[in-house]
């Protein structure tokens, strides 16, 4: 997990994902080289992908949906994405928490 990386940033972390979208179970994990992949439901289409994504992490870091934005690769679907509202080491803890 040391490649991956989790910065502070504005009140919250900025993590870099990648999106799977069409999946037939949502959540998070595994790690992808350098980035926390991110299975969704929804299809790339109409951002519902996106909006899906904003769904989970929320979810999955205890953080109301608005505190979650894609900063970076909204068509894309490498993603970079700021929670706000918790510190990187958190995200690091819970993440490692989840896939272990």
């Amino acid at each position: 997990m040391s490649e991956w990386r989790v910065t502070d940033r504005e009140g919250g972390a900025l993590l870099d994902i990648v999106v799977k979208p069409r999946s037939s179970v949502e959540g998070i994990g595994p790690l992808k080289a350098d980035r926390l992949c991110v299975s969704v439901n929804s299809p790339p289409v109409d951002g519902k992908a996106n909006a899906a994504v904003i769904r989970v992490l929320a979810e999955v870091f205890g953080v109301p949906k608005g505190a979650v934005t894609i900063v970076r690769g909204e068509t894309g679907r490498k993603k970079t994405v700021r929670v706000g509202n918790i510190t990187a080491a958190n995200v690091l803890r819970q993440v490692t928490a989840l896939l272990a």
